[in-house]
């Protein structure tokens, strides 16, 4: 009898059940932040919480444990590397599910399954007055316009604007590019 033994099978078999779970903790590691059903992204959390408990103790031992389920080393050490340091004041709670409502062809509820603490931006510089002007006018275009009238000025400036390098064209791309590709026999590969 399988009396307390609940789990979201995901209309799964075993195996398929472990690998979409392990690729739902893949990608929550790579973007920290994706946009699922409710099941699945309750099916993984439990999982994505223990492996960031793992990566808050940070010893050889919890990072073969990772490693067992990620697989990749590059995914352990975003996982220990950034990912855990910043939960360590949380001893829970390192996920949430945030809805989005019901997805048109299946009517399955979707979520958007992130961390708490999600990776903080660095926030875009914006340019100065000062700083616009200095690209507006290079040193070097500067001393040219000033010795010309403003009538010869007016006529420069398209045909600069025109001129394009023929290096800097692009081939245009075929319209069967990839195609032939798809459709090749086993007997023109050999």
């Amino acid at each position: 009898m399988r009396h307390s033994k609940k789990r979201l099978q995901l209309g799964r078999f075993t195996s398929w059940h472990d690998a979409t779970i392990r690729s739902m903790v893949k990608n929550m590691v790579i973007s920290q932040s994706m946009k699922t059903t409710l099941t699945r992204a309750k099916a993984s959390k439990q999982l994505v919480e223990k492996l960031v408990t793992l990566g808050k103790k940070n010893t050889l031992a919890a990072r073969r444990r990772a490693q067992a389920v990620l697989g990749e080393h590059n995914l352990v050490n975003i996982l220990f590397n950034e990912i855990a340091p910043r939960f360590t004041s949380r001893n829970s709670g390192f996920t949430r599910i945030i809805g989005l409502g019901k997805r048109r062809g299946d009517n399955a509820e979707m979520v958007i399954f992130e961390f708490t603490e999600l990776k903080k931006k660095e926030p875009k510089k914006t340019k100065t007055a000062k700083e616009v002007k200095a690209e507006a006018v290079s040193p070097e275009q500067a001393p040219a316009t000033q010795d010309k009238p403003a009538a010869e000025q007016k006529k420069e400036a398209p045909e600069a604007v025109k001129e394009k390098p023929m290096d800097a064209k692009k081939p245009p791309k075929k319209f069967m590019g990839g195609i032939r590709q798809i459709f090749k026999k086993k007997s023109d590969s050999l």
